[in-house]
C-alpha cells in the first residue's frame, strides 16, 4: 500500500515538472490571416505602390493554386536567402541596452532559427500580397524565369526606447538588374514586455515585405 503511495505520489511530482517546463519561454513571429490580399495587385493594376497586404500563415494559404502547366503564364519570385547577422543568430530574442549594448535574452527564446522565420513570414507576405504570383523558397524550372530576392538583416531587437528596431537591405533581381534597397524601420512599443516586441517586430517585418511587393509590382 505504501509502495503504490509512494509510486502515485513520484508521478504527481513527474507530471508537475512537464507543466512547468524548462523555465524557458519560446516565440514565434505571428501570422494572421490575409485581409487584403489583392490591395496591392488591384493597386499594382493602375501603375501605383500604395497597398499593403496582410500576413497569412507559414503554409502560404492566400496564395493562388499552382500547378505545372500554369507556370508560363505566373510571375515567379524566389525568395532565395534571409541572413542575420551575426548577435542575432543565436536563440535568445536581442534587446538594445544603450547605444553601444546589446543583451541576449537566456529565457526568452526563438522557437525557431529565426532565419527561417523571417524567411517563411516573408514568403506569407508576398503571397498574401502577390496573389497572381508564386512565391516560393526554392528555384522553379530555370533561375532566369524567376525574379530573385535576398535580404540581410542587420537589426532586428527591442530598444531601451521602447522602439523595435528592423533593419537591413534587400536585393531584388529582376532581368539581370539588381535593385538594392535598404530599410530602416523603428516602431514603437504599444506595451512592455517580449510579447509585445516580438509582435512589433512581425509588423515591421510586415511593412519590409510590402516595400518588396510594392517595388516587384513596379517592375513587372
Amino acid at each position: 500500500m505504501q509502495k503504490g503511495r509512494l509510486l502515485a505520489l513520484a508521478t504527481v511530482l513527474l507530471l508537475s515538472g512537464c507543466a512547468t517546463g524548462d523555465g524557458n519561454t519560446y516565440y514565434q513571429l505571428p501570422f494572421e490571416p490575409a485581409s487584403n490580399a489583392t490591395t496591392l495587385a488591384t493597386v499594382g493594376a493602375n501603375a501605383t505602390a500604395s497597398g499593403a497586404g496582410s500576413a497569412t500563415d507559414a503554409q502560404g494559404a492566400a496564395a493562388t493554386p499552382f500547378h505545372a502547366d500554369s507556370r508560363a503564364g505566373r510571375r515567379q519570385l524566389w525568395v532565395a536567402q534571409v541572413s542575420v547577422a551575426d548577435f542575432l543568430a543565436g536563440n535568445g530574442l536581442v534587446y538594445q541596452t544603450s547605444d553601444v549594448q546589446y543583451n541576449t535574452a537566456r529565457n526568452n527564446l526563438w522557437a525557431s532559427p529565426l532565419e527561417q522565420q523571417l524567411q517563411q513570414a516573408l514568403v506569407a507576405n508576398l503571397s498574401a500580397a502577390l496573389p497572381g504570383t508564386l512565391v516560393s523558397t526554392q528555384p522553379i524550372g530555370s533561375s532566369g524565369d524567376s525574379d530573385q530576392l535576398a535580404v540581410t538583416i542587420t537589426g532586428f531587437h527591442g530598444r531601451y526606447d521602447g522602439r523595435a528596431v528592423v533593419q537591413g537591405v534587400w536585393l531584388l533581381t529582376h532581368d539581370g538588374r539588381v535593385i538594392r534597397q535598404p530599410f530602416n524601420l523603428t516602431l514603437p512599443q504599444k506595451k512592455d514586455g517580449y510579447d509585445a516586441l516580438v509582435r512589433t517586430l512581425a509588423q515591421g517585418w510586415e511593412t519590409v515585405g510590402q516595400q518588396v511587393a510594392q517595388e516587384f509590382i513596379a517592375i513587372n
